[in-house]
């Protein structure tokens, strides 16, 4: 049995450990970043990510007084990128910039892909800079300007929408749009949101949904036609486009978010610092008009407002890919 010199002892030793602890956080805090920052955005250049991602990396280098670097790692629905991150060195100076979909991709690959790590467990949230609703556009050549004339036309039979592949967030939109106006649409996948949005360009497909940033130049330049957002509201950015519910089909409320993560192990004064810094680059005048040009709503936040966006869509894509039987190539 202890005696209560050898517990006092205990306590001292673990009160020490403590101190040790804190000292350790300020010495983090302090040294980081001591060398380049590299943030790997998990899809190919030129999407929504990506821009995002560039953008925040040109402002944040002068803030930290390093190098920041972007690096693209596709493949595996996000989560390639995500298994580089997540076994980097946890000190700050390696980051993920990934869409919502590496909280869908557990749920649609088989178990295994892209490493096998476990997206919840092994990255830690740091903040999410940005959104961008997802919107259904359709071809010129279609002749329909909101889902009424679409709903017409699909009744007719022989229509398929587009997505950026089996999987992502627009290819969820998509069966529930079916599940809930019950039609009938074939669904195209692509590699990709530069892929698919070519192929409505050129009308390989009449029908595509994908995110605003990546279709609000064609939008604007009259390529596409907007036909609903997969929205709860309006988005500023296309404030004269309805959502899917104001025009009479529910329960077909998909968007995007992008979220900033670091390996699990990163010490909180680490993740503080950059969350404190990259809220201050989507704070600045310049970088909010840059993202709402490029179709993405500037957000930002503690670390727990990702925190909570990954726990819901966790859950929520876990249940809607068992009910619509999703699964990705």
């Amino acid at each position: 049995m202890n005696s209560p010199m050898g517990a006092r002892r205990l306590i001292l030793a673990a009160g020490g450990l403590a101190c040790l602890s804190l000292l350790a956080a300020g010495a983090w805090a302090q040294t980081f970043p001591s060398k380049q920052v590299t943030l790997v955005v998990p899809f190919p250049p030129g999407g929504g990510p990506d821009v995002a991602a560039r953008v925040i990396a040109e402002k944040l280098a002068p803030r930290l007084g390093q190098a920041v670097v972007v690096e693209n790692r596709p493949g595996a629905g996000a989560l390639l990128g995500a298994s580089f991150v997540a076994k980097a060195a946890p000190d700050g100076h390696t980051l993920l910039l990934t869409p919502n979909t590496m909280a869908i991709s557990p749920h649609v690959l088989a178990p295994g892909a892209g490493g096998g790590i476990d997206v919840n467990r092994d990255l830690l949230p740091v903040i999410a800079p940005a959104t961008t609703p997802l919107v259904l556009v359709a071809s010129p050549s279609l002749g329909v300007s909101n889902l009424k004339g679409l709903l017409e036309q699909a009744r007719k039979g022989g229509l398929a929408y587009g997505s950026p592949g089996n999987g992502s967030p627009m290819h969820f939109a998509g069966e529930m749009f079916k599940r809930s106006a019950a039609v009938d649409l074939l669904h195209v996948p692509y590699r990709g949101v530069a892929p698919s949005l070519n192929a409505a360009l050129a009308g390989e497909v009449k029908l595509l949904y994908t995110g605003v940033g990546g279709a609000l130049q064609h939008i604007k330049a009259g390529k596409l036609v907007p036909l609903a957002l997969t929205e709860k509201a309006r988005s500023a950015l296309l404030p004269d486009v309805p959502t899917a519910t104001e025009q009479g089909v529910a329960n077909v409320e998909v968007n995007a978010w992008y979220g900033v993560f670091a390996p699990a192990a990163t010490p909180a004064a680490v993740v503080q610092r950059i969350n404190q810094e990259i809220n201050a680059v989507i704070r600045l005048p310049d970088v909010r008009e840059r993202f709402l040009g490029a179709g993405i709503e500037p957000l930002g936040g503690t670390a727990g407002v990702l925190a909570d966006f990954m726990k819901a869509d966790t859950q929520r894509y876990g249940q809607l890919a068992r009910e619509l039987g999703i699964k990705a190539d």
